[in-house]
């Protein structure tokens, strides 16, 4: 099960979910495709398990880190190693946590951020809605950021600033009375970090909750 699962990752990251095929597989695995269903019933079983064999050596990493005296400390370097995966591997947010009867791994991450806010003063609702607003911090932002590119992106004809600035060019066209907003922001969207952009949501997420939760 651990070589199917490691080919199945290789080549989710070498060309995506479309690339993952039974038949794919088995070549890469040297084997007939019945082989396969041995050990998964359906491509998205595989899908699954895939993304909770990724899952788990992310486990292992927030697991690997120390816990502060500051829980929402800690939850900002669980979500940020989470993000920085998810970023690395464009396919895996959109099978993260999809099947928890498979991920055992996801699940015990969703687990392990959930028990940093126990150490908060909150109920258990705003704990819940809290470890989801994280996730869908990052998991949606990743997801965005992980979305294939035009195609003219993809083959080098533009590059990313060139890209950017064509939508802020249009922008700043825009009359300034009914787009003040979009005047305002237009200089730092041209040259904004997509990084940089993913750790102020997540600040601003955290600055909620640590409001929320009355801790310093």
């Amino acid at each position: 099960m651990e070589a199917v699962l490691s080919a199945a990752v290789a080549l989710l990251d070498e060309a995506g979910q479309s690339a993952l095929t039974f038949r794919a597989l088995a070549a890469r695995l040297g084997t007939g495709v019945g082989t396969i269903y041995w050990y998964v019933s359906s491509k998205d079983e595989l899908v699954d398990r895939a993304t909770d064999h990724v899952i788990g050596g992310i486990l292992t990493a927030v697991e690997e880190q120390p816990q502060s005296d500051d829980p929402i400390a800690d939850l900002r370097e669980m979500a940020i190693t989470l993000f920085d995966a998810m970023i690395d591997r464009p396919w895996l947010s959109a099978y993260f946590m999809r099947n928890t009867d498979v991920q055992g791994y996801s699940l015990r991450l969703y687990e392990r951020l959930g028990q940093q806010t126990l150490r908060l003063d909150l109920t258990p609702r705003q704990r819940f809605h809290a470890v989801s607003a994280i996730l869908g911090v990052v998991v949606g932002t990743a997801a965005d950021l992980g979305a294939e590119p035009p195609q003219e992106v993809l083959d080098g004809t533009v590059n990313r600033v060139e890209f950017l600035n064509r939508y802020a060019e249009s922008w700043r066209k825009l009359d300034p009375a009914q787009f003040p907003f979009m005047h305002e922001i237009v200089d730092d969207f041209a040259e904004h970090d997509d990084r940089d952009q993913f750790l102020a949501a997540l600040e601003l997420t955290l600055a909620g909750l640590r409001l929320q939760a009355g801790t310093p």
